[in-house]
């Protein structure tokens, strides 16, 4: 499992790269609050927002996940304790004011990135995220607010985030 990128995984690099060319800051694996060992994939620590890209078999996707063979019960309780690691990660951030965003892999990541776009604009212009012009992208990304709507893990996520 050491061998398993943890992170700058390329769909990781990959929404990273569409961000910054779209003029958005952000910092990389900022510690989660109370929970040191946890760390965020992508952080804009002014309008809180937390994004996280996660593995379909590390983090449980419910099309991709696969389910091993061999030493079964150990990998379901691993791969159990990752979602409910996930879910408990949700919550501390939560309650620290923060809105995190939950995406798979497998997603399309100008789809991703202009859906934390739309959440940085509405964290940082709460009044004008009704899609007033003024509420546009650093560097004409395009993206608008809203489209941050469903849950996924009791926590603010992603239509696509399931």
């Amino acid at each position: 499992m050491s061998r398993q990128a943890s992170r700058d995984t390329t769909p990781e690099v990959a929404v990273r790269r569409l961000l910054y060319a779209a003029g958005y800051r952000y910092r990389l694996h900022r510690k989660v609050p109370g929970h040191p060992r946890r760390t965020i994939d992508i952080a804009f620590p002014g309008p809180r927002v937390a994004v996280f890209l996660d593995g379909c078999f590390w983090h449980g996707c419910p099309q991709h996940a696969t389910h091993p063979k061999a030493n079964a019960d150990w990998w379901r309780r691993k791969l159990d304790g990752n979602i409910a690691r996930d879910r408990e990660t949700n919550r501390c951030l939560a309650e620290a004011g923060w809105t995190v965003l939950r995406f798979w892999e497998h997603e399309d990541p100008a789809a991703v990135a202009d859906r934390v776009a739309a959440a940085v604009i509405t964290a940082r212009h709460p009044a004008r995220a009704g899609g007033a012009a003024d509420g546009a992208a650093p560097g004409g990304a395009g993206a608008t607010p809203g489209g941050v709507q469903a849950t996924r893990g009791g926590v603010q996520a992603t239509p696509g985030g399931a």
